[in-house]
């Protein structure tokens, strides 16, 4: 992605506005031959970035607010997990189911089965012969804790003796909950495509080569320059107008 801010994309615009303001008071004097840098042009132009601007704003907005739901869905979730696997604890389940599903809790968690060894002690064992793949334990991608607790949800069914009296914690409740996470993530998909495609059809507005608000302004400012010279005030008066195209 262009390391351009977004700051830097409403300023070319603003800029291209005070040109116009510029231009509009050189009167007759800028008469340009190519239709792309007259007046009625540069108006439209920028008509088409601000209406760019607000749009990708809007889908910024949008795409917070689903991020925002979906965190909020997500926040009591580390500790609901902690009640669950207490809960089968308290029962009289086998060393091995409990394992199970302890497993699948520290997936959920992002905790390791051991303790991740140092740099030093991968080098000793390394020195050794001995071969260190250490995997990472990080699973906690949205996509990963829903898929993680399905299966948990899946485990859990199949356990008999995990037969909870608390509401939020029976099987039932689970499935529900895990529906509704799944919507929240799933909400965050399509905010995420139209502000991609909405920052794509800015940046054609705004920089694309020979057609964009920053190719055209800086032709303008040249074409003002030919006519006035490059030490007139009225050059200058547009000479300290910047038009950044991305880096």
């Amino acid at each position: 992605m262009a390391s351009t801010s977004e700051t830097g994309h409403a300023k070319n615009v603003t800029n291209l506005e005070s040109l116009i303001t510029s231009i509009i008071a050189l009167g007759t004097t800028y008469n340009p031959s190519r239709d792309s840098i007259k007046l009625a042009a540069l108006q439209t132009l920028l008509d088409e970035s601000k209406e760019s601007l607000n749009t990708v704003n809007t889908a910024q907005a949008a795409y917070s607010n689903a991020v925002a739901a979906r965190k909020v869905a997500f926040q009591p979730f580390s500790q609901l997990i902690t009640r669950i696997y207490n809960s089968l604890k308290a029962t009289e389940t086998t060393t091995q189911v409990d394992q199970s599903v302890r497993t699948i809790v520290r997936k959920l968690q992002g905790r390791r089965a051991s303790a991740k060894i140092s740099e030093e002690e991968k080098k000793a064992l390394e020195a050794d012969g001995k071969e260190v793949n250490q995997i990472s334990a990080s699973q906690m991608s949205f996509d990963n804790r829903i898929e993680n607790f399905y299966k948990l949800i899946m485990l859990l069914s199949s356990v008999p003796l995990y037969n909870p009296n608390e509401e939020e914690l029976k099987i039932e409740t689970l499935k529900a909950l895990y529906s509704q996470l799944k919507e929240k993530n799933t909400e965050v998909i399509l905010p995420i495509v139209q502000l991609s495609n909405s920052r794509i059809a800015r940046n054609k507005i705004l920089y694309k080569q020979n057609t964009g608000l920053v190719d055209i302004a800086l032709d303008s400012k040249t074409y003002i320059k030919s006519v006035f010279g490059a030490t007139s005030p009225q050059y200058k008066q547009v000479s300290r107008l910047y038009f950044k195209n991305r880096e």
